[in-house]
């Protein structure tokens, strides 16, 4: 794929976008912030865990 291909082809997905609408950007944000709240809740469990299976080290980084 050529530079001048790929230009053409972003210029053409460029002229398909729109601007999100209030609520669109709105449930995006939520989806967001509930996913960095997963992958939180995740890491904090597995450092809980591997507290719980080694208390006698501390787990500092």
């Amino acid at each position: 794929m050529g530079i001048k291909s790929w230009l053409t082809q972003a210029a053409r997905t460029l002229k398909l976008a729109v601007k999100p609408g209030r609520e669109e950007l709105w449930l995006s944000v939520k989806i967001s912030l509930l996913g960095i709240g997963a992958i939180g809740l995740i890491g904090f469990l597995i450092k809980m865990l591997a507290w719980a299976i080694s208390p006698g080290t501390t787990a500092t980084t």
